[in-house]
């Protein structure tokens, strides 16, 4: 039988819902979203922590369409059922997307890592926060590059590869190397450490960078999605723990994270027919759409 996709959770709940409703003004750039992508959570967090304004219709029951001040507008988007607008500005109707409706006629930037690139740009120049160290620190902030270059060339991958791996010996070599994967980036934060005091939320004391950011979608599944499917258990020691709980606590991550739901939501894991789905089209970010942690 067919899996249609019609049962995974598709709208906000909780915080991220509570964030979405206390935005209320129209402005010019519209984020084309899934509340359940964790590409889209590393976006959507971006534009929180760098204070970029924006607005939420008051349609919110089904798909959330929230415009964002600087204007961004969040658009919730179905996989299944892509709106013509968000075809328009990605072929492959792919999320996150942002359309920037100051240009006309209106122009879109596409990928995760682009567009958290394009709204630190737009930050420098209007609310001056950053995820970065600052520029005058440019040794660190290549540090922080490097760890970045880590989470989405080898720990996001092997996160989606232990996801989809069916069989028992095929899910306990995938689970060895996505926890081989996270013991590679407290390595890489270990020697920021030690080499300029520490970057993000290593840090204590630290503030949100752009490296918790980029992983912090896949680590909060880890440890609910993948400990609940896969049995999986981070890898542990005092100050990865410490960076966990600060990380998962932190006030802007937990305000884009929804919370536990009824119905639908358990439905939403069918891992090979929905991931499977996604990334048999080439959808790579869609493919994020394996959860938002919830249950």
């Amino acid at each position: 039988m067919t899996d249609t996709g019609k049962g995974y959770h598709n709208q906000c709940t909780g915080e991220a819902l509570q964030t979405v409703q206390r935005h209320v003004t129209d402005e010019d750039i519209t984020l084309f979203a899934g509340c359940f992508c964790p590409f889209v959570q590393r976006v959507w967090v971006t534009l929180e922590y760098l204070g970029i304004p924006y607005k939420v219709r008051p349609d919110l029951h089904k798909f959330l369409s929230v415009l964002l001040t600087f204007s961004p507008q969040y658009y919730e988007v179905d996989p299944y059922k892509k709106p013509k607008e968000l075809l328009d500005l990605s072929p492959k109707g792919l999320v996150p997307a942002l359309k920037l409706n100051d240009y006309d006629p209106p122009r879109a930037v596409n990928e995760s890592t682009v567009i958290m690139d394009f709204l630190e740009d737009l930050a420098s120049g209007s609310t001056k926060r950053s995820l970065f160290p600052p520029v005058t620190d440019p040794y660190a902030r290549a540090l922080v590059r490097l760890q970045s270059d880590h989470i989405n060339r080898i720990l996001v991958p092997a996160f989606y590869r232990y996801l989809q791996a069916q069989h028992p010996p095929a899910q306990t070599a995938m689970g060895s190397e996505f926890r081989a994967a996270i013991e590679t980036l407290v390595d890489l934060f270990e020697r920021a450490e030690q080499e300029v005091g520490g970057t993000g939320l290593w840090k204590d004391g630290g503030e949100l960078g752009w490296a918790d950011v980029m992983v912090g979608p896949w680590i909060f599944r880890a440890t609910n999605v993948l400990k609940r499917y896969r049995g999986f258990v981070m890898p542990q020691g005092p100050k990865l723990n410490a960076w966990l709980e600060r990380l998962l606590e932190h006030p802007t991550f937990k305000s884009t994270c929804s919370t536990r739901s009824t119905g639908q939501t358990r439905a939403k894991l069918r891992m090979p027919s929905i991931l499977g789905g996604a990334c048999l089209k080439g959808d790579k970010e869609q493919s994020g759409i394996v959860g938002d942690g919830t249950d």
